[in-house]
């Protein structure tokens, strides 16, 4: 195999150093969903893959169904939340990447839905930390909204429950119920009808991140469904989701909106093609894109770093390496 023969040629040259822009943030550590600081609370916010997506077509109300099972992975935005002197919700946004700082924010829509339900004012200062960038596929902004929703239920103490904080989530958009839960899970609807998977899948993922953003909405607009693609998938997929065997669902690398994201855009399909003819099938991705993934056993950690190497050495594309999240 090609791959296998990159492999071993790379193990006799000289090896490339990984730069920022090609980190590995593997470790054994998990870190908590929330952490405590005076006054306030700091609450990670993870990103999430895609396992495999389907397009069942589109339904009446616009929208197209999806089923899709997605899983959180161990990279993380941060919604700290302080408690504030003056009323109403204050919001600042840090970090690498750009996140729009007014009204179109999922997180300030967030503290809004919770003053509706809780028929309250707020004062808080709210703090995102932008690690994750958006139009990837990645689920950061929806993310985000999850976070706030549930780090302002648990430091204001606010005790609205799970059911209601899902049900608030799926009222601000479709993949937000998907972060209030456990880290995996069978996605139906357009996204909202969570079906938790209680397995245990430990992986490690090589995430590559294309400097592209491409727009969900365009991705969909321009998808062509296939029907007859879909109704194959879709009777291999969903007995292998009900046996809870995700790792075989992974391995197959499915989502129907590849051909749609790359169809949007050269850089993207040059780069799906370029890493397709290295040898490197597990290729998937994430969402509606721009993200690209491979997935790897904890046992074959060492091979992602040596497949990393291989796409540095070939495309110059960033990438990390990250677990899966656990919770």
């Amino acid at each position: 195999m090609y791959i296998a023969y990159r492999l071993y040629r790379l193990t006799c040259i000289s090896q490339l150093n990984l730069k920022d822009a090609h980190m590995d943030m593997t470790t054994d550590r998990n870190p908590s969903q929330y952490e405590k600081k005076e006054n306030g609370l700091i609450v990670n916010a993870p990103a999430k893959i895609n396992l495999s997506l389907l397009i069942s077509g589109k339904r009446d109300d616009g929208f197209h169904g999806i089923e899709t099972v997605m899983a959180k992975i161990a990279w993380y935005d941060q919604i700290i939340i302080d408690h504030s002197d003056k009323s109403g919700v204050e919001l600042i946004c840090k970090g690498a990447h750009w996140a729009p700082q007014d009204d179109s924010n999922l997180v300030i829509r967030a503290a809004r839905a919770i003053e509706d339900f809780c028929n309250i004012k707020l004062a808080l200062k709210i703090t995102l930390v932008k690690n994750i960038p958006a139009g990837t596929g990645l689920g950061s902004a929806s993310s985000d909204c999850a976070a706030t929703l549930l780090g302002i239920n648990k430091l204001c103490k606010l005790d609205i429950s799970k059911s209601d904080i899902m049900d608030i989530a799926s009222t601000l958009g479709s993949d937000i119920p998907f972060f209030i839960g456990s880290n995996l899970a069978y996605c139906a609807g357009r996204g909202e009808i969570i079906t938790e998977i209680d397995v245990k899948f430990p992986f490690v993922c090589l995430l590559i991140l294309p400097d592209v953003s491409i727009s969900t909405a365009m991705v969909y607009k321009n998808y062509r469904h296939d029907e007859s693609q879909y109704s194959k998938l879709s009777k291999i997929i969903h007995p292998i989701i009900e046996k809870k065997n995700v790792d075989l669902v992974a391995k197959m690398c499915t989502n129907m909106l590849t051909e749609s994201c790359c169809q949007l855009s050269d850089e993207m399909a040059q780069l799906y093609s370029s890493i397709k003819k290295l040898g490197m099938n597990r290729l998937c991705l994430s969402g509606s894109g721009s993200a690209l993934y491979m997935l790897f056993d904890n046992s074959e950690k060492e091979l992602a770093r040596q497949c990393q190497k291989i796409l540095s050495d070939h495309t110059g594309c960033k990438s990390i390496l990250v677990n899966n999240s656990l919770w």
